[in-house]
């Protein structure tokens, strides 16, 4: 059986990692949704919120997009543990 969960029910691996980081970075969901905005993909508040929580699936696209903004890479944001 295809399971599409983590372990704890989540729909991404990133979204704790992507929190923390942009906690450090000392900027809210929508100055980061902003951010991603101006990096070309078509994201808000809300979503990145979702993302965050786990509750919302992100996709390869995204993924890169995230890793450019945030300035790590998309490995790092798929690796369990702090950034």
């Amino acid at each position: 059986m295809f399971i599409n969960k983590t372990e704890e029910g989540k729909n991404n691996l990133c979204g704790e990692k992507i929190a923390i980081l942009r906690m450090e970075m000392g900027i809210s969901q929508r100055a980061l949704a902003d951010r991603l905005q101006i990096a070309g993909l078509d994201i808000n508040k809300n979503a990145v919120q979702r993302i965050e929580a786990g509750k919302r699936f992100v996709t390869d696209i995204e993924l890169l997009v995230l890793s450019k903004v945030l300035q790590i890479s998309a490995d790092q944001l798929l690796e369990q543990g702090n950034p």
